[in-house]
């Protein structure tokens, strides 16, 4: 069974979604507080915006580099 959206713990599909919504950033320049509102503003998003944390938007931030990178 699929499930329906995605949460903090759809890391690489995160930052694969953050990088096509916003190809022209250099995700290092970007503050989690400015990160956190970008995944939860992603349309397929659906985790609770309280149950993200540093390391989370860390390997976010992370997949998302490695996204432009490819």
């Amino acid at each position: 069974m699929k499930k329906e959206g995605l949460s903090w713990d759809d890391v690489h599909e995160l930052g694969y979604q953050l990088f096509t919504a916003h190809p022209e950033v250099d995700p290092l320049t970007v503050r989690f507080t400015d990160l956190h509102g970008w995944v939860c503003a992603l349309d397929d998003f659906t985790g609770d915006p309280k149950a993200s944390n540093e390391k989370l938007l860390e390997a976010i931030q992370m997949a998302w580099v490695d996204e432009r990178e490819e």
